[in-house]
């Protein structure tokens, strides 16, 4: 019964792992407020995990220069199967404002496989709960 319930509980788990490609920090800062008590994202069996051989989602922040293409590619293979790939911020989703530079290849789009875009800039902590609690089956009102 217990190995059922934890099974259970570590199914519907999902662990985040972060990727900052570049960029100004902005959207670093609002990742890590959406891990805050404001937000809290572990009250949706949501957390930050060290490794990325752990983790369900990479959410990638910064536009992907030149020297972070290869590192994203790696986090990405060595992620487990079924994986979603999350570009938080208008740089990580297009290139942004560094988009016309020498060393910036744009997006994360650009390397890996992105599953969901969430632009701003920097992007809203309330708009990446949101998806993930829509991706955790959990609905507006808190209610399965």
């Amino acid at each position: 019964m217990w190995d059922y319930m934890i099974s259970g509980v570590r199914r519907r788990s999902l662990w985040l792992y972060h990727f900052n490609s570049g960029g100004c920090n902005g959207c670093d800062i609002e990742f890590v407020a959406s891990l805050t008590p404001r937000y809290d994202l572990e009250r949706l069996g949501i957390q930050l995990v060290p490794s990325p051989r752990h983790a369900d989602v990479l959410v990638v922040t910064g536009p992907v220069t030149a020297l972070s293409a290869s590192p994203l590619k790696t986090v990405y293979d060595q992620m487990p199967e079924p994986k979603i790939v999350i570009a938080l911020g208008t740089c990580a989703c297009t290139g942004g404002i560094f988009s016309n530079c020498y060393n910036v290849i744009g997006g994360a789009d650009k390397v890996v496989p992105v599953d969901v875009k969430i632009p701003g800039c920097p992007a809203n902590p309330g708009t990446l709960l949101s998806y993930l609690s829509r991706l955790r089956g959990v609905n507006t009102n808190g209610k399965r």
